[in-house]
């Protein structure tokens, strides 16, 4: 049932369960520590819902302008691991001075350049799961990064939750507690990145010839133009922005919209907690399944149960509605990730494997650009987080319509 993983395979995987913390910090203490200081300076609850929604949209146009670019600068030879070292070393340096912003909108300025950089080393790190190992073990090895990703970022969580609960004890500011947070979760991340940038050597590259920047875009505009051709990758990435921009939509306002519902903070931290948990062991079926299943099969029942996860947010009111959702979307967040990141790399060409992903995360994990604004505007508009939440379900409908049609293509053959 489980194949020995190879070195390097636990290498990449490392880097998961580094960069995990920090999505986890993003799901649950930041947004709070967010809230405290925005209301603490005059902002409302709604605007403070809105203000962190669009910080998470400007966030994803800065992704969308750049992940492309920087991807397919990477594919160039030699240039993943410095890449990758950039911005995940940039990434965690600044969540290690994430406590120093004083005024809401500085520390929303902080924290928008960390999600950015902490998203374009995915798109560098996403690529290299081409050189780590061959198709056959790329559903295994994506789903067990994003399940040891989920476990292993409990430990920085459950130290920094002990610290926050703690806090009235042991006598110490919450400016204090949350400086300690941030420089945790940042060594944390740094720590899970180094053994991979130490170790990963680029087996498939494009051939540099001529100017560097000159030939990224000339062939990123090549690019573009063959995608109408490549039928399945096209599909595919229409169908990834909309049910994965609900997926990341969830995830990035889950503690957000909460707290501005006045749930329980402590249970809101724990609940996320048990979704890391839960994750753990349902990514790892999920890449077992996958030898016994088609992966397109998989992915389809994830979209359906998040469908049935964005109706059920029409109804949440109390903090057990909110552990209820929480498991839902442990259960079913690893694998739809995990095995939409193996989909992806097996129908693309593995030597610009940096350039795709750069796209694919323009629909992927930063992708949350449109969730986050119909999330943010339909509260305004109505007052009602709970009718907001429930829109998502529409952008599961029309990615379930679209991956359905691309997983009937054959898988493109390249030279």
């Amino acid at each position: 049932m489980f194949k020995k993983l190879k070195s390097l395979d636990y290498k990449w995987i490392m880097y998961d369960v580094g960069n995990s913390a920090f999505i986890l910090l993003t799901a649950s203490v930041i947004p709070i520590y967010f809230n405290s200081l925005a209301t603490s300076q005059g902002l409302s609850q709604d605007q403070y819902l809105s203000w962190w929604s669009y910080a998470m949209s400007f966030a994803t146009i800065c992704v969308a302008i750049f992940g492309p670019i920087i991807g397919t600068l990477s594919d160039f030879p030699g240039n993943k691991k410095k890449i990758f070292l950039l911005t995940a070393l940039g990434g965690a340096g600044a969540l290690f001075f994430l406590w120093l912003p004083s005024t809401w909108y500085s520390f929303l300025f902080v924290f928008v350049l960390i999600k950015v950089l902490y998203s374009i080393s995915l798109v560098v790190y996403d690529s290299m799961l081409i050189d780590v190992c061959d198709e056959e073990r790329m559903d295994d090895i994506s789903s067990r990064g994003y399940a040891w990703g989920y476990l292993g970022s409990c430990v920085p969580f459950i130290i920094s939750l002990a610290f926050i609960l703690l806090q009235p004890k042991i006598g110490i500011s919450m400016g204090t507690v949350m400086t300690i947070v941030f420089m945790i979760n940042a060594i944390w991340w740094i720590c899970f990145s180094l053994p991979l940038a130490r170790h990963y050597k680029q087996k498939y590259s494009t051939k540099r010839t001529g100017a560097a920047v000159q030939q990224t875009f000339k062939r990123l505009g090549n690019t573009l133009k063959e995608l109408v051709h490549q039928k399945k990758v096209m599909y595919f990435m229409i169908a990834f922005f909309f049910y994965i921009d609900g997926v990341y939509t969830i995830i990035d306002l889950a503690t957000a919209y909460g707290t501005s519902l006045g749930l329980d903070q402590t249970g809101l931290l724990l609940a996320l907690l048990l979704t890391q948990i839960v994750a753990f062991p349902s990514a790892i079926y999920f890449g077992i399944l996958a030898k016994k299943k088609s992966t397109g099969s998989l992915i389809k029942v994830g979209i359906i149960a998040y469908f049935c996860i964005a109706l059920f947010g029409l109804f949440l009111q109390y903090t057990w509605q909110f552990w209820v959702l929480a498991v839902s979307v442990g259960l079913f967040q690893g694998g739809i990730q995990a095995l939409s990141r193996s989909y992806f790399a097996q129908i693309i060409p593995k030597n610009q494997s940096g350039e795709y992903f750069g796209l694919y995360d323009i629909a992927g994990k930063g992708a949350s650009f449109l969730g986050t604004m119909i999330v943010g505007l339909v509260t305004q508009i109505t007052g009602q987080q709970n009718i907001a939440v429930g829109t998502l379900a529409f952008l599961f409908l029309i990615g379930l319509f679209v991956f359905s049609k691309a997983d009937k293509i054959e898988n493109p053959v390249y030279n």
